[in-house]
């Protein structure tokens, strides 16, 4: 049975004002919902129910523990209403629980890119995955780009874009800068970059670890920076200090990769997923879209 709490969002949007989302103590769903006070309990409420959604796969919901997607979502801010953009969903992880919970009053839309036969895959798979639970994916969305000039829709209609996970595949293709930039240009001002990314050993320079799919934190900091953003709040949400970096094949020999197989796996397995930075950035309220960027919506 697939859990849906109807709540009043207006009211209770109304009674918080502009009231931050803060991080949760738990991550697992509770079983025992309680009225929500403000914008924080109402998200929490939602999130904890669509955490325990029957839609979720048991392995999906196996890797909670390791991304904290509760915590994570609240350090962002994240709320029911709003339209978030997320960069390369991959299978749809984050999908999963971002689109359920945007439905009845937000709009998720998933960013795929265009350029190699494995993104179409992937795009195609959410297309299905949307499809086949119109239910609970019914209003999400999904546009294409191309990395090397990339645009997710028109200038300032987004409230929120999030990336799980893929700035160290720009770092190695080149194009972070220009993903950035666009990331800029379709956030309305004030609006949130989230960025969770592998996190290199302090002290690693970019060029010793841009293959291993670590970065270092001050990278992707400058990259937002950079693009007009200034940099909201850091977090340890989602740190591993049993991740020691230096594995024989990068960041992909922990689960859920497992690169090396059957070699070492028990070992792999009690390490868990990797050390990640949780960074939150903010388009200034007084900015507006980077100059050339278009109006126009992109391709479906």
């Amino acid at each position: 049975m697939k859990i849906r709490l109807a709540f009043g969002l207006t009211a209770v949007l109304l009674l918080a004002g502009t009231a931050h989302a803060q991080q949760a103590g738990q991550d697992q769903p509770t079983g025992d919902l309680v009225p929500p006070t403000s914008a924080s309990d109402f998200t929490a409420n939602q999130l904890d129910a669509v955490l325990a959604g029957s839609w979720r796969s048991a392995t999906n919901k196996a890797r909670d523990v390791y991304r904290h997607p509760k915590a994570t979502l609240q350090f962002f801010g994240l709320q029911p209403d709003q339209t978030v953009i997320e960069i390369t969903p991959g299978a749809g992880w984050y999908a999963e629980v971002l689109a359920p919970l945007l439905r009845d009053n937000g709009h998720y839309i998933a960013a795929v890119a265009d350029n190699n036969a494995e993104s179409k895959q992937d795009a195609a798979a959410l297309r299905t995955k949307f499809a086949g639970d119109s239910a609970e994916y019914g209003k999400a969305s999904i546009v294409t780009f191309n990395p090397q000039s990339p645009m997710f829709g028109r200038a300032g209609s987004a409230d929120m874009v999030l990336t799980f996970r893929n700035v160290h595949n720009w770092a190695m293709a080149g194009t972070a800068q220009a993903m950035f930039k666009a990331f800029f240009a379709v956030l309305k001002p004030g609006g949130v970059l989230g960025v969770v990314d592998h996190r290199a050993a302090l002290g690693a320079t970019l060029d010793s670890v841009k293959g291993s799919g670590y970065l270092p934190t001050d990278y992707i900091i400058k990259l937002a920076t950079d693009a007009g953003f200034k940099l909201d709040a850091q977090s340890d949400i989602n740190a591993n200090p049993k991740d020691t970096k230096d594995y024989p094949k990068g960041v992909w020999t922990l689960p859920p990769t497992l690169a090396l197989g059957d070699q070492d796996r028990a070992k792999y397995l009690a390490i868990g997923e990797s050390d990640r930075m949780t960074l939150r950035f903010v388009k200034p309220a007084a900015s507006s879209a980077s100059p050339g960027s278009s109006s126009s919506a992109a391709t479906h």
